[in-house]
């Protein structure tokens, strides 16, 4: 581990973020994020930041809002800070780009428009520890994973069960976390978890009352 120590790595983050805000959407810290940027105001975010820090926030809506987001629209307090570590231009003058989840952060408060996006002043140090590597921990992999299956199967969606398989603990609850479509106050549970084991707790909470409620239906269903 670097003998960096973690306020010391805080103090090494922006004081000013742009945000993206996006409902459904969740960036964890050391997870891995594809987006579709093509409205204009967040293509004039990301070639701002890809001239400097390459960070941005992901933060949700926490009221129902239309689509694109109306830039007055309310937001949750708690985001998360991605890097940008892949992107490349599309035919229609977008990017596609990768965020990697650097650390949770709280709003201080919000900033001015720039150029039509938002900004905030970021409050890194309440997830300091995001940034340190990830302690071995002994979640229930097995109740994790059946879960998962259940729940995936109800949704009709593929998986590749060997890669889930040969994924790290950390790396399994991150992905499942953000690939499944919980409610956005399900995610936003999800990202506000004190730590992993809480996280990978309410994790398989929400997968096993998914799976009853879907079964439940289709038991309904069959009479």
């Amino acid at each position: 581990m670097s003998g960096v120590i973690p306020d010391d790595r805080v103090a090494h983050l922006p004081a000013e973020l742009p945000i993206f805000p996006l409902p459904g959407v969740l960036l964890l810290p050391h997870g891995h994020l594809p987006l579709h940027i093509f409205e204009p105001r967040y293509l004039n975010m990301v070639e701002h930041v890809l001239g400097g820090s390459r960070m941005l926030g992901m933060i949700q809506p926490s009221d129902p809002v239309p689509s694109p987001v109306p830039d007055g629209a309310e937001i949750y307090r708690t985001g998360c800070a991605g890097r940008i570590i892949s992107f490349a231009e599309t035919d229609d003058g977008g990017y596609l780009i990768t965020l990697r989840g650097v650390c949770r952060f709280r709003i201080i408060e919000e900033l001015p428009l720039v150029e039509g996006y938002r900004r905030v002043s970021p409050d890194f140090a309440p997830f300091h520890h995001d940034l340190e590597e990830q302690a071995k921990n002994h979640i229930d992999r097995k109740r994790l994973v059946d879960a998962a299956r259940i729940y995936l199967h109800f949704r009709d969606a593929t998986t590749d069960w060997s890669a889930v398989e040969s994924a790290s603990d950390q790396m399994l609850v991150n992905s499942l976390a953000m690939m499944c479509p919980f409610e956005p106050r399900e995610k936003q549970a999800l990202l506000e978890c004190a730590g992993f084991d809480e996280q990978s707790n309410m994790l398989i909470t929400l997968l096993e009352m998914a799976v009853h409620e879907a079964e439940s239906s289709a038991n309904r269903a069959r009479h």
